[in-house]
């Protein structure tokens, strides 16, 4: 009997001990769900994360003090902030910050004027550059001495080449025919003809004809003065500039639309610039920019075209086209050089990048609660200028942030919420 009666008190016991667990399980729950719903200030354990409530006092579990954390709050209620575990604040003695090199400073907001730098190459005008094609078959008889990177003038000579193509012959002696009938119809002599507006007209045609075939202007002049058959046909420069390419050499052999030369006139250049796309929209048509190059202090303007950009696979950016004067020939299709633009920016809150701890999921800073004591805020970004953050949600006008030394401060917060 006394068994029995021993029994039954311990079941007693355990069901009222269960009870009492329940009770305290479920107060630990209502206070959490409740504290969470708040979008005010709401209080954990810094060793039990997960008991929170909205009122301070002293954990259930350990017995610790419950310390203030606003993370909460400082999101708005945004679903994907709840859902990412809290991060209590941080107190660091003024020694230690000194040590750690902790420096705070003032989120304000104003317009400013920033400097985007990039990195850009130089490349030849296209509507400046004039390759040099083989409009017949042949071979070279004798090439001049330009090569590569060397200065020519209009209608220097460069190189000749004999061809066996009929047409060449045919256009040449359809040109002293026609020139022999103008003579002979406006019945003057050669060296002063009559010329009518057809006949010239038709001298003219005939003019092209050969210039088709690949004779120059200069020679055209010649063959109208000597009236001969000719074989080796000139190979001149359409205009001044410099050689980018040479490709011939005595005794090549061709065919038609082989390019010998190739000519740029590099009085003006472009300069392809490489911005990345959230970049893009500071950068308008017209704009002014500033380049240098590294080994010249002088800056040269350019001013942006009106071309679309141009994406680029292979670094993953756009290609920006610039335009620029180019005095004295200083630079060089091929040449990287420094592209700055000034940009204007409207008011918005400015932080240091060095502010945001970047996780990959959410960007971080530390707001200063004063004495000594550091919270962590859920931030949102807009453009990045150089050094600079714009900061879209999560700060205000007036409130001091940690700007340097965040690393050591977000290390901190880090172990004291580590149960």
């Amino acid at each position: 009997m006394i068994k029995r009666i021993l029994a039954i008190a311990m079941a007693a016991a355990s069901i009222g001990a269960g009870s009492v667990a329940g009770a305290t399980w479920w107060a630990h729950r209502s206070g959490a769900v409740h504290a969470s719903a708040q979008a005010a200030t709401v209080y954990s354990c810094p060793m039990h994360p997960d008991y929170r409530r909205d009122h301070p006092g002293d954990c259930p579990i350990c017995g610790m003090d419950l310390e203030a954390d606003r993370s909460d709050a400082a999101t708005g209620g945004d679903e994907s902030a709840s859902r990412m575990p809290a991060r209590a604040g941080v107190r660091v003695p003024a020694e230690q910050q000194q040590a750690i090199g902790v420096r705070v400073g003032v989120v304000t907001r104003s317009a400013s004027t920033h400097s985007l730098r990039t990195t850009g190459r130089v490349a030849a005008d296209e509507n400046r550059t004039y390759p040099i094609i083989a409009a017949v078959s042949g071979s070279i008889r004798s090439a001049s001495s330009v090569a590569t990177g060397d200065t020519v003038k209009k209608d220097q000579a460069l190189a000749s080449f004999f061809s066996p193509d009929a047409q060449l012959e045919a256009a040449q002696q359809s040109y002293y025919d026609g020139l022999e009938m103008l003579y002979r119809s406006a019945g003057a002599p050669p060296q002063a003809p009559s010329h009518s507006r057809s006949a010239v007209e038709e001298i003219e045609r005939l003019a092209d004809g050969l210039r088709s075939l690949g004779v120059s202007n200069s020679q055209v002049r010649q063959l109208a003065t000597r009236r001969e058959l000719v074989h080796d046909i000139r190979v001149e420069s359409p205009a001044d500039g410099i050689v980018l390419q040479r490709r011939v050499s005595p005794g090549l052999r061709f065919d038609r639309g082989f390019e010998f030369y190739r000519i740029a006139d590099l009085n003006r250049v472009w300069i392809l610039v490489d911005v990345s796309r959230h970049q893009l929209p500071l950068i308008r048509h017209g704009a002014k920019a500033r380049i240098t190059t590294g080994n010249d202090s002088r800056a040269l303007a350019a001013t942006v075209s009106a071309s679309e950009p141009i994406f680029d696979e292979a670094t993953q950016t756009m290609k920006v086209r610039l335009e620029s004067a180019n005095p004295k020939l200083a630079l060089k299709p091929g040449m990287f050089v420094d592209v700055e633009f000034p940009i204007d920016l409207p008011p918005m809150l400015i932080v240091p990048a060095d502010a945001i701890v970047d996780s990959g999921l959410r960007k971080t800073v530390f707001v200063d609660c004063g004495d000594g004591h550091f919270e962590p805020r859920l931030v949102e970004t807009g453009w990045r200028i150089g050094d600079d953050v714009e900061v879209t949600k999560g700060l205000t006008a007036g409130e001091r942030i940690v700007i340097a030394g965040t690393f050591f401060i977000d290390s901190e917060t880090r172990m004291k919420s580590t149960p």
